[in-house]
């Protein structure tokens, strides 16, 4: 298969992978990234992640855009987050030429796993969540304590670094915390965490991008990001037809294959 015809099966993987992404609110990264490593094994680790995280940008670009017209995303906590992510999508994106993936995928790897044994067995309640709707539909306020609050922010820092690091974007992390620490409905959580994975993926592209990290993987990222972007809107469609329990419990699954691969391909 000739380079272009390469080119033309990325848009299809960008489809699944971006659909799949906005239903779960993980964005499409953790499918791409093992993907990509797995299509080009001889390309750099940062090249690999450069690609995903500018796709992932896009992917979530186009979910944030659908799960605004459905009113979904509470901007306020997104913000929040989004300001405290981006120290840590900066640092990550720098980190890739700098140390080993060689030690930190398995460890990461086992750390996915057991956030999706922690969903499978505690999957939310139904009606769980405290977000008060206001008189204003285009925003939601969210009844969380400062505590957790401060938690969170703490938190998300850590997960830029993450998501920009193994270009993966945070999502599968966000979801989570937004479910479990902050009590947001499932549907709220995923919206929202695209919201801020939008953000956070633009910093750690923009970082790609001024470091001279990306410059080898422009064109992949281009077919890549057609289908990421298509799939985003059909997910997020598809994502009001599905309870948010199979939401998370499609998370947990997403987890722990991905962890599985993670600790896998580190053994070889």
């Amino acid at each position: 298969m000739d380079q272009y015809g390469r080119l033309l099966w990325l848009i299809p993987l960008g489809f699944l992978a971006g659909g799949y992404g906005t239903l779960i609110g993980a964005g499409g990264g953790f499918i791409l990234a093992p993907a990509l490593l797995l299509l080009y094994p001889s390309d750099a680790p940062e090249t690999i992640t450069s690609i995903s995280l500018a796709t992932v940008f896009l992917n979530a670009l186009s979910s944030t855009f659908a799960y605004a017209k459905a009113k979904r995303i509470d901007y306020k906590t997104g913000l929040i987050f989004s300001l405290a992510t981006m120290p840590g999508a900066v640092l990550g994106a720098m980190a890739t030429t700098a140390m080993s993936r060689a030690w930190f995928d398995p460890l990461f790897g086992l750390l996915l796993v057991l956030v999706a044994l922690f969903l499978a067995v505690n999957p939310p309640k139904k009606g769980a969540g405290r977000i008060a709707q206001i008189e204003f539909p285009t925003k939601t306020i969210s009844e969380c304590s400062t505590t957790n609050l401060l938690l969170g922010i703490v938190l998300s820092t850590g997960f830029g670094f993450i998501s920009s690091f193994l270009g993966i974007g945070g999502g599968f992390l966000y979801v989570p915390a937004l479910v479990y620490l902050l009590r947001f409905p499932v549907h709220i959580a995923t919206a929202t965490s695209l919201f801020v994975l939008t953000i956070t993926a633009f910093t750690g592209s923009a970082t790609h991008v001024a470091t001279g990290l990306f410059h080898h993987g422009i064109r992949r990222a281009i077919a890549l990001s057609i289908g990421a972007i298509l799939g985003a809107q059909a997910g997020a469609r598809l994502s009001q037809r599905i309870h948010g329990e199979w939401i998370v419990r499609s998370l947990a699954l997403a987890l722990a294959l991905v962890g599985a691969r993670l600790m896998v391909s580190s053994l070889w």
